[in-house]
């Protein structure tokens, strides 16, 4: 099954790619058949063992093959058309990050296999996603959200194929990335908003600690404290009724979601007694209630040079711009 001809130009890695590939396509194997072992080529070719594991390294990370310890390789995909699998792993899946991830996709071209997970915020399943799929992909896009010390998580990873999404920490400094810089997009975005904030007697910021970065806080804290602004931090809006003369900043829908409702229980009125700035713009932000003003970067645009940094293997580190559309709600 496994060929090698010693005249010819090709490397002789690529040579046994090939022949596997040959053999799916003829049929003679077939998803769950099992590859002549390592050592058997190596003795029967006279090659190094180094080739031969270069060869069912590539054709592993591209998803047609897998191994099992102690047993050996075993065809896992008859798609030989397959060139790269990309990992994938996001914090949680809402209607922003469905928009990076269809920009990611729509960008990265043809006979490229992206599988996306979730680690939902929790530190064990993220390890243990990085752990149980190292050395299965050829790139690994990892959005560790705020998850503090992972370094040493992806360090098992290979350090040329991976790639930080959305927000980079100081131990990630190492790998390319890009982020988001929430410390100056808030602080930015409220200062260019300050004559509109000047109205209202107190700045109230939805935060949670566990899924919040700690850089929208720290920008929302010293725009309040350099305009001498009276403020609070909350980590929930729950049974909150809103008060006349508050503006409300709030990164998430469910807080969002909540003090609309209060306030219509309440009859009190969004934009005339109180106001919202809202993070992440959604087609339903620019609908609701005349319109949620928002603080926002480019989703699309972070999918579209996601896919670029990898196709181009850029190193770079890139910060995605945010801007601040202001609409009815300030």
């Amino acid at each position: 099954m496994i060929t090698i001809n010693n005249k010819l130009g090709i490397p002789k890695y690529k040579q046994i790619i090939s022949s596997v590939e040959k053999a799916i396509l003829a049929g003679h194997l077939k998803k769950g058949s099992q590859l002549p072992s390592i050592n058997g080529i190596k003795n029967t070719h006279k090659l190094s063992r180094d080739t031969v594991l270069m060869a069912f390294n590539e054709l592993k990370n591209r998803g047609i093959i897998h191994s099992i310890v102690g047993k050996g390789y075993y065809v896992s995909s008859i798609d030989v058309n397959i060139t790269q699998k990309v990992f994938l792993l996001f914090d949680e899946l809402n209607a922003f990050k469905e928009d990076l991830y269809n920009a990611f996709l729509a960008h990265l071209g043809e006979n490229i296999q992206v599988d996306i997970f979730f680690h939902h915020f929790n530190k064990n399943i993220f390890s243990k996603l990085i752990h149980d799929n190292c050395g299965d992909y050829n790139a690994y896009v990892i959005m560790p959200a705020n998850l503090i010390n992972t370094a040493s998580i992806i360090e098992v990873l290979p350090k040329e194929h991976v790639y930080i999404l959305d927000q980079i920490h100081d131990d990630l400094s190492q790998y390319p990335a890009i982020y988001q810089n929430f410390e100056k997009s808030v602080f930015n975005s409220l200062t260019n908003a300050h004559q509109l904030i000047k109205k209202y007697n107190k700045l109230i910021l939805a935060f949670s600690k566990d899924k919040q970065p700690q850089g929208m806080l720290k920008g929302f804290t010293s725009f309040c404290k350099k305009n001498s602004i009276s403020f609070d931090v909350l980590s929930s809006l729950q049974n909150r009724i809103p008060k006349k003369g508050e503006l409300y900043i709030i990164p998430d829908d469910i807080n969002l979601l909540r003090i609309i409702k209060q306030a219509k229980s309440q009859n009190v009125s969004l934009s005339k007694d109180f106001g919202i700035i809202s993070y992440n713009d959604t087609l339903l932000k620019e609908l609701v209630e005349g319109g949620i003003t928002t603080i926002s970067t480019d989703f699309n645009l972070m999918g579209k040079r996601l896919a670029e940094m990898l196709l181009n293997k850029d190193l770079s580190k890139i910060e995605n711009p945010t801007k601040l559309i202001i609409r009815n709600s300030l």
